[in-house]
């Protein structure tokens, strides 16, 4: 993709008209994605067209000026609108945050550039030979080769490449140094596959990623631990992204649940109201599911506040671990609780239904393959476990990927 000339593009601000306007447009196409009649791209081409991969960059230098706090306001509404949009650019964001506390080092500003100019980055991390999930950096390798290096490996659950401009790959040197490089998605020798099988988020492509012989400059490669230094529990912001996503699928739950329920026009012989709007057991199921939906909403931006703060710290090149600690906390607790609302709830939906609700039309069934799949990236009962040894022990929380 061409990059977009921030001077004639303004990114929308939270809460402006544009970003409204961007996620009505996006709900309006989700239908017909989810039927797949239409592809994911259309969606992606409208947030590249408006640069919103550069929402969290300051106005001043041609980004939304939004704290982060408004970002994950923004993943609930793109998830109410479509869950596969925001979760397709979950990598991206990602990016943006590390490099917004790493500005000192001119790669990233480099790299920042290319967001300012509409582009999205993906990410090549996850492979299936390692041991301990969220550890090492697998088998991929950077070679050096004349002035540059050469790039070969493959990648697994890859969300977002297939609509990304550039990948950064996670990889090792010969002598075991771990880098981060930076290759186009459309360079010699990446290939991205759209071969993701999952239940739910289905259009996002959590593929595979091969990198076969890439040519990678000098200055594309990044030194981990020299260049970047890992702050404390910096996984947290993947975590509650993902956590955001079911936030904002639930608000969609209660909008099916409320249609449902008014386009019913009988009721079971045995029900204590003839009409099903004013059977209060079935309002009782639309009120228990608008509460789970507030409550996993107020929950993401509790922690989002908190991991906030902790960002400007870093930001500002003091980083406060007591912060990330406390943003690391409440990030597990909402996902330990709201993991089970949220399943519990796209499982009610059908209360309000019957049988007709099952009907395969209805599509009411995307909302717990969706949640079904979001959550399992990793599971609650070890969340929960650390959780309980911190309050019990005074253990520290794991400060790795996938806590």
């Amino acid at each position: 993709m061409g990059k977009i000339d921030p001077k004639q593009v303004e990114v929308p601000a939270p809460g402006s008209p544009t970003l409204r306007n961007l996620v009505q447009a996006i709900a309006a196409g989700a239908e017909a994605r989810d039927r797949g009649d239409a592809p994911a791209h259309d969606a992606i081409d409208l947030v590249r067209g408006v640069r919103l991969g550069a929402f969290r960059l300051p106005r001043p230098e041609g980004g939304g000026g939004a704290s982060l706090a408004d970002l994950f306001t923004l993943v609930i509404d793109l998830a109410e609108a479509d869950s596969n949009i925001p979760h397709i650019l979950r990598n991206h964001f990602g990016f943006v945050e590390k490099a917004l506390r790493t500005t000192a080092n001119p790669k990233y500003l480099r790299w920042l550039d290319l967001v300012r100019h509409g582009q999205i980055i993906g990410l090549g991390a996850s492979e299936l030979g390692i041991q301990d999930i969220g550890s090492g950096r697998g088998d991929t390798r950077l070679d050096p080769v004349g002035d540059g290096f050469a790039l070969t490996g493959t990648k697994y659950y890859c969300t977002g490449n297939f609509y990304s401009d550039h990948i950064l790959v996670n990889a090792q040197t010969p002598d075991g140094t771990p880098v981060a490089v930076l290759v186009p998605t459309d360079g010699d020798g990446v290939g991205v596959d759209d071969d993701w099988d999952g239940i739910g988020q289905r259009l996002t492509a959590s593929g595979t990623t091969v990198f076969s012989g890439v040519r990678v400059p000098a200055e594309e490669v990044l030194v981990i631990g020299e260049e970047d230094v890992a702050l404390p529990h910096q996984a947290t912001f993947a975590q509650l992204y993902l956590t955001a996503i079911i936030a904002g699928i639930l608000r969609n739950v209660v909008t099916d649940a409320t249609a449902l329920l008014r386009r019913r026009d009988r009721n079971f012989y045995h029900a204590v109201s003839a009409k099903p709007v004013e059977d209060p057991l079935l309002q009782q199921v639309v009120g228990r599911l608008a509460s789970v939906a507030y409550v996993a909403e107020a929950s993401v931006l509790r922690a989002a506040e908190a991991l906030g703060a902790a960002f400007d710290t870093a930001i500002a090149g003091q980083p406060d671990p007591a912060l990330f600690h406390e943003a690391a906390l409440r990030t597990a607790k909402s996902k330990v609780v709201i993991d089970e609302l949220a399943l519990a709830a796209a499982t009610q939906l059908y209360d309000l239904g019957g049988a007709s609700a099952a009907r395969k039309g209805t599509r009411l069934d995307r909302h717990w393959r969706n949640i079904r799949t979001i959550s399992s990236h990793n599971p609650v009962s070890y969340k929960a476990r650390a959780l309980g040894d911190h309050i019990v022990n005074a253990a520290p929380l794991p400060n790795a990927a996938f806590f």
